[in-house]
This record gives C-alpha cells, sequence and structure tokens, in this order.
C-alpha cells in the first residue's frame, strides 16, 4: 500500500561542499568520507583523502561550528606503512569513536592490499599520536565502526564483509580487540528495495534512550550506475543484534549537483556524526560522488520519531 509519510528530516547546509580538494595545501585528486569527533572544542574530522596515484591516506580537518572556516593540516595523519602488508594500496574511510573504558580513540579504517580490502584498527588518546593494530578481520571487509562502550563486557563491532556475493550489514564481537566471534548477520540487503545490492554502516552507532540509532547506506545498481542512498535502523540497547525499527524508504539521497557529479556520481555516503548535547541536533559528514565532503543536518528526536512511528520491526538478525 502506497503511504506518503515520510518527511524531510535532514536539511543540507547551504554551504556544501564544505571541504573540496581546493582547500588542500597539496595537491590531491579528492577529498571525501570523513571520520567526525568533537575534540578540543573543536568539531575535527578525518578526511579520506585521494591522490593522483588513485591512493588514499588521511588528513585532519578541523572548525569551531563544524560549518566553516577549516583548518586543514599541513601534513597527513595516517598514511599506508610499508610494515602493514594490508595498507599497500592506500588506507579509507574511517570511523572514530571514543572508547570511554580505555579512554581513548578508536578509528577503524579500510587498508588495501592484493589480498582485498580489510579492516583495521588504530587507537589514540590525543589525535596526535597513533597505536596500530592491524587487521581485525579477513577480507573482504568494509564499513566498520566499534561501538563507543562494551557491551556485557565485550567490544562490538558492525561491519560489512562479503560472504558468498552477499553484501550485508554483519555484528561481531570481541574481548580483547583482537579475537573475534558471535558473527552474525544484522541489516540485510532487501530484493527488490533501494537497498537490494549492498548496504553498509555509515556513522558510528549512536546511542539514545530508545535504542542504538544506525545511519547507513544502500545501494541499488541501475542502467546508469549504483545509487548509494541513506537508511536508518535502530537496534537494542543491551542486546545489539536485535533490531527494533528499520526504515523502509531512504531518507536521504543524491540530489544536488555535487552529489550526482564526480568522480563517481550519484553517492551520498554518510561516515561521520556529532551530536549537540544540548540542542540534539545532529550533524551528518558524507562524501558526495566521492569528490568532496558534505554536511545535513538533522533534530536527533526526528530521526527517532520517523523509525518509531513508520519503521518496520524487523525482528531477530540472522533468521
Amino acid at each position: 500500500m502506497f503511504s506518503d509519510h515520510h518527511k524531510e528530516v535532514f536539511k543540507r547546509f547551504k554551504g556544501n561542499p564544505i571541504l573540496t580538494p581546493k582547500h588542500w595545501p597539496y595537491t590531491v585528486n579528492a577529498t571525501f568520507n570523513p571520520a567526525a569527533v568533537r575534540h578540543d572544542d573543536e568539531t575535527v574530522l578525518l578526511v579520506r583523502v585521494e591522490d593522483l596515484r588513485g591512493f588514499s591516506h588521511l588528513t585532519f580537518a578541523r572548525s569551531r561550528d563544524g560549518l566553516t572556516n577549516w583548518q586543514v593540516d599541513e601534513k597527513p595523519a595516517l598514511v599506508p606503512e610499508p610494515d602493514y602488508d594490508e595498507e599497500q594500496w592506500g588506507i579509507e574511510d574511517p570511523r572514530m569513536v571514543w572508547l570511554e573504558e580505555q579512554q581513548e580513540y578508536a578509528i577503524t579504517y579500510v587498508s588495501f592490499s592484493k589480498g582485498g580490502p580489510v579492516v583495521s584498527l588504530a587507537l589514540s588518546k590525543d589525535l596526535k599520536t597513533f597505536q596500530r593494530r592491524g587487521a581485525m578481520l579477513p577480507p573482504e571487509d568494509k564499513d566498520a565502526s566499534l561501538f563507543p562502550r562494551k557491551i556485557n563486557d565485550r567490544y562490538v563491532l558492525i561491519h560489512r564483509p562479503i560472504i558468498r556475493g552477499e553484501a550485508h550489514i554483519w555484528i561481531s564481537f570481541s574481548p580483547d580487540l583482537k579475537h573475534w566471534g558471535g558473527h552474525r548477520i544484522l541489516i540485510p540487503v532487501r530484493p527488490g528495495w533501494w537497498d537490494c545490492t549492498r548496504v553498509g554502516l555509515g556513522p558510528p552507532p549512536i546511542e539514545t534512550d530508545l535504542g542504538w540509532l544506525i545511519i547507513y547506506h544502500g545501494v541499488r545498481v541501475t542502467v546508469s550506475g549504483s545509487l548509494y542512498r541513506v537508511g536508518l535502523a535502530l537496534l537494542d540497547l543491551e542486546e545489539p543484534w536485535r533490531i527494533i525499527k528499520r526504515s523502509d524508504g531512504w531518507v536521504f539521497g543524491p540530489q544536488e549537483p555535487y552529489e550526482r557529479l564526480g568522480d563517481v556520481p550519484g553517492v551520498t555516503f554518510p561516515t561521520g556524526t556529532v551530536v549537540n548535547p544540548e540542542t540534539k541536533e545532529l550533524f551528518m559528514y558524507y562524501g558526495a560522488a566521492d569528490s568532496c565532503v558534505c554536511v545535513a543536518t538533522a533534530k536527533l528526536e526526528d530521526l527517532l520519531d520517523l523509525l518509531v512511528c513508520t519503521g518496520k520491526e524487523e525482528g531477530r538478525s540472522g533468521r
């Protein structure tokens, strides 16, 4: 049955794109898909930067208001390291969370080598020095983030392996960030829907009173290429493998010229969020057309209301 219940919950910043290759102090091809945190009273983005060889590294950009007057670091924060075989062809698409128990940041990112893409981990207490922990799980794997706290004394990871050619979002658990188990499908693709080809985690999970808010991307391949749109899901706080609600339609997708024209047209790819603790306004940072960084805002309450009122009950994952 047709129902017109989806209101526009995200509003694009009129100053988009906020970061382009022109902002960089050195020559690059593209700047996109940033991790995002608040640190030292600034919004800090860890941006994927693609060079003219086609390899990527990660560089910080900072802003007081999270919208304007961005200051880009003169040098990259993380570049591919020869000592880590999985990083030989670049590192990209970071997600970043503050781990309360350890009092340090966890940065998950995708490393590329002959074995394919794999999720790697780096830890940092100050966003100046980084401790690489290497690959977390076997390839092919992407779109990963840790939860910002342990659940039932275990670290929890959302990621997107390719298994049997299928591209679902999975969840896994670890006692020590090294040994992983309890693997199960969390958010599957939906044949025939807007997210029928593959799905992947966007920004890290956001803890709310109603559950863990998940922003994810869904892909549908069309005759003119792939379309990357954005959906929502809500997970149980203490049983995060259980989906409470999942949006049936997408809530954000390519519309503007900077999202439709670029190295990969038709892509809106969120990877970082910052939530104002007082106003509960959410800033969603995303890569547009694999070429530039943009931001859209939404009220956290509106996102949860949309899920609670119109989302589908998925039941337990993995069935």
